[in-house]
């Protein structure tokens, strides 16, 4: 089953810092996002999933996180996430304004069918991926062409919709992207 998403995106400098780091990995032949070419491929913190979202959720969420955006945000260390496969992405530190944000949404995505219990307040781990499919030994070599990250302070401006059946994302909410 695709999941249908509600997404952060990032600002300017920190969209364009993240993707240096994707181009390090793939620049070292390593997975890396940015062998995703999509036009809707951007550095983002997913807030929510669902196997859909009806038109009255996502009208909710752009009407309650106008007054929320811009949110300050801040990509801190390196995680390492799964469990054959790994993922390699920033921990985004979860602040009061980041949680509010989430929470808002999470409000709204209550009435979205199959929203799974890790992206609900108290279980949701806020990141900004950077590779996915990772060996073991893939793990290492991304960690040392990344080497000591410092962390990313900048803003989350805009939030999105995502449409896998429609392969498409929207703006719903926040400074309007550059996105088709």
């Amino acid at each position: 089953m695709s999941l249908h998403s509600v997404e952060a995106l990032l600002d300017a400098a920190t969209d364009a810092a993240v993707r240096q780091e994707w181009t390090a990995l793939a620049a070292a032949g390593l997975p890396s996002q940015a062998a995703h070419q999509g036009v809707t491929n951007a550095p983002h913190v997913t807030l929510s999933v669902a196997s859909g979202v009806p038109d009255f959720v996502e009208s909710r969420i752009a009407r309650e996180l106008a007054p929320l955006l811009p949110v300050p945000v801040r990509l801190g260390p390196l995680i390492v996430m799964g469990s054959r496969r790994f993922v390699l992405a920033h921990l985004v530190v979860p602040t009061d304004d980041l949680l509010g944000l989430h929470a808002t949404v999470a409000r709204a995505m209550s009435a979205a069918p199959d929203v799974p219990d890790v992206v609900r307040p108290g279980r949701w781990t806020p990141h900004v991926t950077l590779a996915r499919g990772l060996g073991s030994r893939q793990v290492g070599e991304a960690l040392a062409v990344l080497g000591r990250t410092r962390p990313l302070d900048g803003a989350i401006e805009s939030v999105r919709r995502w449409d896998p059946t429609a392969r498409r994302a929207w703006p719903v909410g926040g400074k309007p992207t550059m996105e088709p």
